[in-house]
């Protein structure tokens, strides 16, 4: 059984409770995303297991009792395998988000992160029970992909096979990326992406 720290619209601490009836009665809880970038002008995103679409580079919850920072460290560690203390990391905004779907109703305090690194793919250790990969794609081309919702870029694939991290080059598309019902890509990502490419 998995506790998270409860709280009111305000973020007005109120408890604590199981995650699964946090999402059942749409208690507000915490959240981290993390998203991974170089100097290089590219931006990596996690390809989920059960979704196989792009999403953050790392996200989760944050357990009771547990800061925002070691959150961060911990979901980086757990699905990447990667040393927090090697990332030069920037909170850029918590954001207020709200998703109902039936019989799960999200409300989170999402803490957003964005973190330069130079990657090295001998440090990867994927989970391979929550990630299938990462794919590297330019931060600018993502951008426009996501604003005319056509088209595609190309980046490459970045998987964990036969306990080896491989590389290989693949395109993307609009309908790659992981969009919920409402929502607008360019809403949901494009704040991020442009604070990434400011940044080259």
């Amino acid at each position: 059984m998995e506790y998270l720290d409860i709280y009111d619209e305000t973020g007005n601490y109120i408890g604590k409770e199981d995650r699964k009836i946090v999402h059942q009665k749409g208690f507000w809880h915490k959240t981290i995303h993390c998203w991974l970038y170089d100097l290089e002008g590219n931006v990596y995103f996690q390809i989920r297991k059960n979704e196989k679409k792009l999403y953050t580079t790392a996200s989760g919850h944050v357990s009771a009792g547990e800061t925002i920072e070691d959150a961060f460290d911990r979901e980086i560690s757990e699905e990447l395998g990667i040393d927090t203390n090697k990332l030069k990391k920037e909170q850029i905004e918590t954001v207020y988000f709200r998703m109902d779907r039936e019989k799960f109703i999200d409300r989170a305090f999402a803490s957003i992160f964005i973190c330069s690194i130079a990657l090295d793919l001998k440090e990867l250790d994927f989970d391979i029970n929550e990630v299938d990969g990462l794919a590297k794609v330019n931060a600018s081309e993502v951008f426009d992909l996501l604003r005319f919702e056509k088209g595609t870029i190309k980046g490459s694939i970045i998987k964990k096979e036969n306990n080896e991290i491989t590389e290989v080059e693949k395109e993307y598309s609009f309908d790659d990326f992981l969009i919920n019902n409402g929502e607008r890509g360019i809403s949901k990502y494009g704040f991020i992406l442009e604070r990434i490419i400011s940044k080259n």
